[in-house]
Formats: structure tokens, C-alpha cells, sequence
């Protein structure tokens, strides 16, 4: 039988969310309509831009964390602070690459983007393993305990689009920056990687059954992919507010601008409730495969740290080994190709 949780203080808020009051949406005063799309998500009466389907889904996540707060249990790490590599091309080299007609590489980086938000989708029908079968305490006033009660779902409509609406979600957002600036369809559309994910590489937690090892995999490599494109937002955001770029599409570069704004508005719910399941699986007793207590930390910990230190460390390093030879031939294309060559080192 599960173990009831510490009482919470009555301001922790309501605990217990049904489905459709995680998906529901705010009345909003204008729909949200750019770059000839319809989209996701609305603005108030003052004009302000709101999320999608977060009418109840921030006062939700707000009180589990409150709630985890109150039985003296922190937050896991989960902020650019974790990362240690920069963006490659960095932003001056981004920057030269465009000055000189050499957008492809941008344009392909938008494409990819938008190409790897939409497979998000897949979250919404998502098969996910049942935590309370594996954790003694009372999992229906937590976070993890409403992963598919809505989390999931509304994490995947954000990404890849509610099927039953047609709304544009983050793919076609980030498809509307890209052809703000480029023009639709000014470079072939690129190979896109089969995953960002940590490759697998033998089990990280065997205590478990397989099945909940594989979603608490799954929600570390969405945490930290989210983690990551809060820099690629912070990244496009500067190149898109130079003066110096898209000379002849100024106006379009910065509703691109505020696009990236928004789905960076958008993915904030996201890291808060990923960062606090785990954060509260850590807190938990885990139920091993035969039969010990042990505490969630012990399981989470390992993990965490493993992921990190993939998509922190040795993913970008190995992007960037891959991408410099094709960074180097696409330059030397160009008519002055080998002294951009040079200068695009030098700005490393």
C-alpha cells in the first residue's frame, strides 16, 4: 500500500488535477495568429502573450512544488548553470557566416530545430510506466503522479500541435522564424539526426524494471534538451536583434524575435515540471525489483549525473568535431572561401 505524504500547509494549493483541467486553456482576447499562421496559445486583454493550456498547469506545478517544499526536499539543478560548452558557430562566427551570404547554416539549424520539436508529439499518447508501482509513497498529489493525467499530453501539443485543433505548436514556429528571415525555402532542407538523446549505452538504473528505467531516461534527455535550447533561444534571440543582419528584413526579424520570445515563454512549464518529478522521484522510497527500500536519490542521482555530463560535455563536443569539416567546405565554397576560413577560426 502506497505511503501517504506529510501534510502540506493549506497554501501549497489544490494537489489532485484531472486531465482536462491540466489541457484547458486560458479565455483569451486574441488568438495568436503571425507570419500568415495560426497558432497556439493567445493574448490577454492588456496584450500580453499566455501559453497554451496553462490555465491550471502553472498553479498545479506551483503547488506540487510547494508541497515538495514543505517536506524539506530541494529542487534539483536544472538551469543553463549545468552546461559548460558554448554554442558552435559561436555568435560572431554565426555572425560573419551571415554577413557573408553563407546562411545555410543557420537556416539548416531553424529546420532542425522545428523538425526535433515535432517529434515532441509523441508525448501525447506516450504508454508510460505507472511510478506507483514502484514507489511507496502516495504518488496522486505529486507531479509524477499526474504524468499521464495531462502532463505529457499537454507537453507533446505544445511541441508538436493539438491534433484536434490544427494550431501551428513550436514546429511551425520555429518554421515561421526561419522563413521570416530567409525567405521560404532558400536552402534544400537538411539531414536531420535520427536523436539528441543519450545513445544507449547499457542500463543506468537496474533496481527498476526496464520500462520505468526508459521513461526516467526519456524525461532526463527532454529535461536536458530543454535546458540546452534555452541557450539556443538566448543565441538566435541576439543574432535576430543585430542591427547589422537581415539589413532588408529588419521588420521580420523581429517578430522572429518575439516568436522565439514566446515558445521561450512556452518551454518554461516544461523544465518546471520535469525538474520537479525528478525532483520528487529522488525524494520518494523506490520499491527495487526485489523487494529493498531504497531511497530515490540513491536511483535518481546517478542518473542525473550521467545525463548531464552526455549533453553538457560529450554531445557538444561531438557535434562540434562533426560539424567543423562541413562548416569549413560550405565556407570554402564561397568566392573568398579560404580567408573566411581563417577568419572564422580566429572568431573560435
Amino acid at each position: 500500500m502506497a505511503r501517504p505524504l506529510v501534510a502540506t500547509s493549506p497554501a501549497a494549493g489544490r494537489l489532485a488535477w484531472s486531465r482536462d483541467e491540466l489541457l484547458a486553456e486560458h479565455p483569451y482576447a486574441r488568438p495568436h495568429e503571425a507570419a500568415g499562421r495560426r497558432l497556439h496559445g493567445g493574448f490577454d486583454a492588456q496584450g500580453a502573450y499566455v501559453p497554451p493550456r496553462t490555465l491550471h498547469r502553472w498553479p498545479a506545478i506551483r503547488a506540487w512544488q510547494d508541497a515538495l517544499a514543505a517536506r524539506d526536499f530541494p529542487l534539483i539543478e536544472a538551469t543553463t548553470r549545468l552546461l559548460s560548452a558554448g554554442s558552435y558557430p559561436t555568435g560572431e562566427q554565426q555572425k560573419l557566416l551571415l554577413q557573408h551570404g553563407l546562411g545555410e547554416t543557420l537556416w539548416n539549424a531553424l529546420t532542425i530545430t522545428g523538425v526535433i520539436e515535432a517529434r515532441g508529439r509523441l508525448l501525447i499518447d506516450l504508454p508510460a510506466p505507472d511510478f506507483q508501482k514502484i514507489v511507496l509513497e502516495d504518488l496522486s498529489g505529486t507531479a509524477t503522479g499526474h504524468l499521464v493525467k495531462g502532463l505529457l499530453t499537454a507537453h507533446g501539443m505544445d511541441e508538436g500541435g493539438d491534433p484536434h485543433t490544427g494550431l501551428g505548436a513550436h514546429d511551425e514556429m520555429w518554421f515561421a522564424i526561419r522563413d521570416l528571415v530567409f525567405g521560404a525555402g532558400a536552402y534544400p532542407f537538411p539531414e536531420v539526426p535520427a536523436t539528441i538523446a543519450r545513445p544507449e549505452g547499457g542500463r543506468l538504473a537496474p533496481e527498476v524494471p526496464l520500462g520505468h528505467e526508459q521513461m526516467l531516461s526519456l524525461l532526463m534527455n527532454v529535461l536536458m534538451i530543454e535546458i540546452r535550447a534555452e541557450n539556443g533561444f538566448a543565441f538566435t534571440q541576439r543574432l535576430l536583434a543585430d542591427p547589422e543582419l537581415f539589413a532588408d528584413r529588419r521588420d521580420a526579424a523581429r517578430l522572429g524575435h518575439e516568436l522565439v520570445e514566446r515558445i521561450r515563454t512556452d518551454e518554461a512549464v516544461h523544465v518546471a515540471y520535469l525538474q520537479l518529478v525528478l525532483s520528487e522521484l529522488r525524494s520518494f522510497t523506490i520499491v527495487a525489483k526485489d523487494g529493498r527500500h531504497v531511497p530515490g536519490r540513491e536511483i535518481i542521482d546517478p542518473m542525473w549525473a550521467t545525463l548531464v555530463q552526455w549533453h553538457a560535455v560529450e554531445n557538444p563536443r561531438l557535434a562540434r568535431a562533426q560539424l567543423r569539416d562541413v562548416l569549413h567546405a560550405r565556407i570554402r565554397a564561397h568566392a573568398d572561401g579560404e580567408r573566411l576560413v581563417a577568419a572564422f577560426e580566429a572568431l573560435g
